[in-house]
């Protein structure tokens, strides 16, 4: 995994338990999403969060897998909702319906991806995670879709791939040996009641009074 990328995931983790502590007594007050927000997405069809861990597709791309999990209490179904590399968010700005994001995976560091492979199991499109310190390419890339002007915290959302046009789902196929029980996410080209999804636990930052300050954090 290499030096670089394993002190990476420690600072990632530093900073979740930094921004929990200054952030955890607030988070209650916010109602919407905002850039720099820690959180889990919780399918809502199948009652799964989405995961990702250091372990690679057998087939397809060969990249980080991305699946959903039932635990609500585990660590690698954090992640952190950034702008696009051209489209910088400000941090604690409320995410607009609309809007095209990035997607980071806080233990690993890389980023929510779509491609034209097919997924393993249900031969849908394959969902990864990619990119290394939080930078891929054009393909991680995702807009949120709801019926507010900003995601709201409570609104169950779709998320389309701006690449590729796809959404973010899951339909409930269950992974063998090394990630048993797990399920398959992966992204369908109709919008249907398998591509809803739900902000969950997480640290909601709260919007800042320096607007130089954006998602880099």
């Amino acid at each position: 995994m290499g030096f670089i990328h394993i002190i990476h995931v420690f600072i990632n983790s530093f900073l979740f338990v930094l921004l929990w502590n200054k952030c955890e007594a607030r988070e209650s007050d916010l109602n919407y999403v905002t850039c720099g927000s820690l959180l889990k997405l919780l399918n809502t069809r199948h009652n799964v969060r989405l995961h990702s861990h250091d372990v690679k597709y057998g087939s397809g791309s060969g990249q980080q897998s991305v699946t959903g999990v039932e635990s609500a209490d585990d660590a690698n179904s954090y992640w952190r909702i950034r702008g696009k590399p051209s489209d910088t968010c400000q941090r604690g700005a409320p995410i607009k319906c609309g809007q095209a994001i990035r997607i980071t995976h806080m233990k690993t560091g890389r980023n929510l991806h779509s491609h034209h492979f097919s997924s393993p199991l249900s031969n849908n499109q394959e969902v990864s995670a990619f990119g290394e310190n939080g930078e891929g390419d054009d393909l991680d890339a995702w807009a949120v879709q709801c019926d507010s002007d900003v995601w709201e915290r409570d609104e169950a959302v779709r998320f389309k791939h701006v690449g590729t046009g796809v959404y973010l789902s899951v339909t409930g196929e269950q992974f063998g040996h090394p990630i048993r029980g797990q399920r398959e996410v992966h992204a369908m080209s109709s919008a249907n009641q398998h591509n809803w999804w739900r902000a969950m636990e997480g640290v909601f930052i709260q919007p800042s009074l320096d607007p130089l300050r954006h998602d880099e954090l």
